[in-house]
This record gives C-alpha cells, structure tokens and sequence, in this order.
C-alpha cells in the first residue's frame, strides 16, 4: 500500500496564502514537502502561512508573482529558481498545485469582456504555462494537481464565465495526464464544492439563510471546510494515488447528487 508521506519531496502550491491553498500548503508540508507558499498580492498572509509551516516543524517558503499578468510565469518560476537552492540542493520540482484563481460572480449578461479575459487569464493561461514550465523541473513520477471546481459539471448561471475556466481544467487535467504517463507524472483535478473561504466571504457569511441553503446543497448537510480538500490533494500527491490520472475526483461532500 502506497504512504502519503512526502518526505525529500518540493512542492509549489500557487494561490497558498489562503483557503484552499493554505490548507494545502500545510497539508503538504505536514506530511513532509518542501513547500512553496505561492501568492499574488498578501505577503503578511503568505508569511503567516510560512510561519505556521515552520512552527510544526515544516519547510516552506514564500513566493511573489501576480498570475494573469504579463511575465507572470516568468516571474514565478525565476523567482523559484532562485529560493528553492537555499533550502535544498537543487530546482527539481516533485509536486505541483495549481490552485490560484478568482471568481467574479456575474450571469451572461452583465459580464464584461474585461472580465471574461481577467478570469481566463488567472484560471486557465496562467495554469497552463505555469505546468509547462514546470515540466522542465519535474521529475519523473511527479504529481500535477489542478483545482478545479464543482461549477464545472453542476449549472450556476450567475458564475458562467468562471465554470467555462473550470471546465477547461478538467478538460486540461485529462489531456495533460495521457501526455506525461510515459513519465509516470500522474495529472488530476479535484472538484471542490461550496467552501467556506475567503473568495466567497460576501455572499456566504452574511445571511444565516444563506448559509443553511449552501449547507443543504451538500448530501452531507454542511458547508465544506478548506481542509476537506486539502485532505484530498494530499493524497493524490502521494504514493498511494500512483494509480488515479486524468480523473476529475470531486470533494464537494455528494453537492447536487
């Protein structure tokens, strides 16, 4: 039976300095990695998370680079380059999460084309590029884990633009995972359902209403916990998923059944 340890192994984790992407960078590092804390704007976030990776006896460190802008690949992956050989030997790449993304809530007709591109940009381009690059760095039996969400196969009309970027993952996890099999890199989504994060902050912590109706669209009656997923990716990183790829393996705790 495979381990879900992850000790001598580096992992890059974009969008870490919260939700999700926090849980997964401690997560990751509690089970072993070196981790790199990716984020766009929050420093004091990113280091929090950094400290507290720390604090229990992890490695990590943090790493600037807005996504969707241009030179963003560039900025990450030379900035990576250049942090991670002051915590290991040498820019070998064991583990990759493509979790950064932004969602702006608006149905068909009030999306901008500004915001259709914005949110294409952040979920779709930047992830591409971003694994492209890192093919270059990671190693043969590495893990590609992408961030998708439940809006891909369930209808929100009022977040069309951003389930067409889920969508596109999905389809992105599948194709990437039949290209590097040769290498035995295994290439997954996982489908997050509604989460209690910051991203969704406004419209779900406001009204109690609100918050049971989100509850209930879970078969198992409650809203999800960035950990529920973190838990997930974990695995999928690990040895004991050597034999799940180009699967889209959904954490949304049975939404819409």
């Amino acid at each position: 039976m495979g381990s879900l340890t992850l000790s001598g192994r580096t992992a890059l984790v974009t969008g870490a300095g919260r939700g999700i992407g926090r849980a997964i960078a401690i997560r990751l590092a509690g089970e072993g990695a070196l981790v790199t804390v990716h984020y766009g704007r929050n420093t004091k976030a990113a280091d929090e998370v950094v400290t507290a990776i720390r604090a229990a006896g992890g490695s990590a460190f943090a790493l600037r680079a807005e996504l969707g802008e241009p030179g963003d690949v560039e900025a990450l992956w030379d900035g990576y380059d250049r942090q991670v050989v002051e915590h290991t030997d040498d820019t070998g790449l064991d583990i990759l999460v493509n979790n950064a993304g932004i969602n702006v809530r608006c149905a068909i007709g009030d999306t901008s084309p500004e915001t259709f591109d914005e949110m294409f940009a952040v979920n779709v381009r930047a992830p591409f590029f971003v694994a492209q690059r890192a093919l270059e760095r990671m190693r043969d039996g590495g893990r590609i884990v992408n961030v998708s969400s439940g809006a891909a196969r369930m209808a929100f009309p009022e977040i069309t633009a951003y389930s067409m970027t889920k969508g596109a993952i999905d389809t992105f996890s599948r194709t990437l995972a039949q290209a590097l099999g040769p290498r035995g890199i295994t290439v997954n989504s996982v489908s997050p359902g509604i989460v209690d994060t910051d991203i969704n902050a406004a419209w779900l912590r406001g009204d109690e209403e609100v918050r049971q109706a989100a509850a209930e669209v879970s078969a198992l009656g409650r809203i999800g916990r960035p950990e529920d997923v973190a838990d997930v990716v974990a695995f999928l990183t690990s040895d004991a998923a050597r034999w799940v790829t180009g699967q889209v393996i959904d954490a949304s705790g049975g939404s819409r059944l």
